[in-house]
């Protein structure tokens, strides 16, 4: 398949959109050595710094490789994502389902291993999210909410989870805000869940590892179901 000249600038944009074309359309295949610079720069109607920058750029997304002494070939017919950009596309029932394998095995350990100042930051989340709920702020519920969740992965004191959760808090925020307004929550429960984290610091304070992992899987076991019907 011949390549058709390019017109007009950002030029390096449009030959690595060209030539991405020929690779995830399937004209290059896995493990095709690509024409040479000159080639393809003839072919495109380019210089050849221009066909440099576009393959660097192919490179950078995983799709080429070089081979040193031998030219570029093609690697990945699918552009490789990195994991924050895995996580901005990612669905919120999707990121939930994983949520919940870590949270409850968090809870456990929080149980476990939280100190004062775990259960006082604890506290203070608590005492954030209620006000939050009777201002009817669901922003700064779920903002609240989130803090909780994260003291709880914090009492964990495992930095490992901690940072997984906060990678999940963007789209997480946005997706919970959005569905206190889809599943009309509050119709349905006033205080949105106050109850069921105040258990839950409960058992983490009592040092009670079971109650708190059924606890905190029963509350998202439930959230998920109403993303799945929102």
């Amino acid at each position: 398949m011949s390549l058709a000249p390019l017109s007009r600038s950002p030029l390096v944009d449009q030959a690595t959109r060209r030539l991405r074309e020929q690779i995830t359309g399937g004209h290059w295949p896995v493990g095709h050595k690509l024409p040479g610079e000159t080639a393809l720069a003839k072919e495109l109607g380019v210089g050849r710094s221009t066909v440099r920058e576009a393959i660097r750029a192919l490179i950078g997304a995983g799709l080429l490789a070089t081979r040193q002494g031998s030219g570029v070939f093609v690697i990945a017919t699918e552009p490789y994502e990195d994991w924050p950009t895995r996580l901005r596309r990612a669905a919120v029932v999707d990121l939930y389902e994983v949520r919940s394998m870590i949270e409850v095995r968090a809870a456990r350990l929080a149980a476990e291993r939280r100190t004062d100042a775990d259960l006082a930051a604890m506290d203070r989340a608590l005492a954030a999210r209620r006000r939050a709920t009777a201002e009817a702020d669901d922003p700064a519920v779920v903002d609240a909410d989130i803090a909780l969740h994260s003291a709880v992965l914090a009492a964990t004191h495992n930095p490992l989870l901690t940072a997984l959760f906060a990678d999940f808090v963007p789209v997480l925020r946005r997706g919970l805000i959005d569905l206190i307004a889809l599943a009309d929550l509050r119709a349905h429960d006033p205080t949105l869940g106050d109850r069921a984290h105040t258990a839950l610091v409960d058992a983490i304070r009592a040092g009670d590892p079971d109650e708190a992992g059924r606890i905190i899987e029963r509350e998202l076991d439930d959230t998920l179901r109403l993303l799945n019907r929102a």
